[in-house]
């Protein structure tokens, strides 16, 4: 399993209820978390999936994610 971490335009808790709408069904419960207090809202994800997979999901929900 592979720990990516990107930079999201996420910015409080419906934000993330949002993006956990598009991840649900694709990522296992526990393996992605948003730290809101970080200036860049940093999504991590520790799952065996393409970056460009997760980019894609977070964008489904409105909004913008960029691998760091």
């Amino acid at each position: 399993m592979k720990t990516m971490k990107f930079k999201t335009s996420a910015k409080c808790g419906g934000c993330v209820a949002k993006i956990d709408a598009a991840l649900e069904g694709r990522l296992p419960d526990g393996s992605w978390n948003i730290d809101l207090s970080s200036p860049d809202r940093i999504l991590t994800v520790e799952a065996d999936v393409p970056e460009e997979e997760i980019v894609t999901l977070v964008k489904s929900a409105g909004f913008k994610a960029e691998r760091i």
